[in-house]
């Protein structure tokens, strides 16, 4: 498959993704597209570096800071709260299949597959929050610095 075709799809469900967690989540209607392109942002970024064989915790890290930054631009730009953007668009980032392996590995009595499993769940978990935690901090420096100077 041609890489534009990957780029091409991925955009596209992660679009779809996003805006479906959206609706779920009662998003207002007039930030749904924001929502939507949080969301393919913050694939594409998780993807290209996947792509780039960066591993999955960086992976994750830029891609949950760019929808920290993303989400906080987006607040500003409508007027309503970031967790709003933050939601829908850290969805596709969240370790699903590593925490089933996880607990699938616990019923089965396999306490060494389960530790590895665990750990990776904690590591990628710990990949988004501090992402997120990083670019709330980037952005707090960048509005004071700017305030001071202005």
């Amino acid at each position: 498959m041609p890489f534009w075709l990957e780029i091409v799809i991925n955009i596209i469900f992660a679009y779809l993704t996003s805006l479906g967690f959206a609706i779920i989540n009662n998003v207002p209607r007039r930030v749904l597209n924001l929502a939507g392109i949080s969301g393919i942002i913050c694939w594409l970024i998780y993807w290209l570096a996947m792509q780039a064989n960066m591993g999955r915790l960086l992976a994750n890290l830029f891609g949950s800071f760019a929808v920290g930054i993303l989400g906080i631009i987006f607040a500003r730009k409508k007027k309503c709260p970031a967790t709003v953007f933050y939601i829908p668009a850290i969805v596709s980032l969240v370790p699903g299949v590593p925490a089933y392996q996880a607990v699938r590995e616990l019923t089965a009595g396999n306490l060494n597959s389960a530790s590895d499993a665990i750990l990776r769940v904690i590591i990628v978990t710990g990949a988004i929050a501090l992402g997120m935690l990083l670019s709330n901090m980037c952005v707090e420096i960048f509005f004071r610095i700017k305030k001071i100077y202005k």
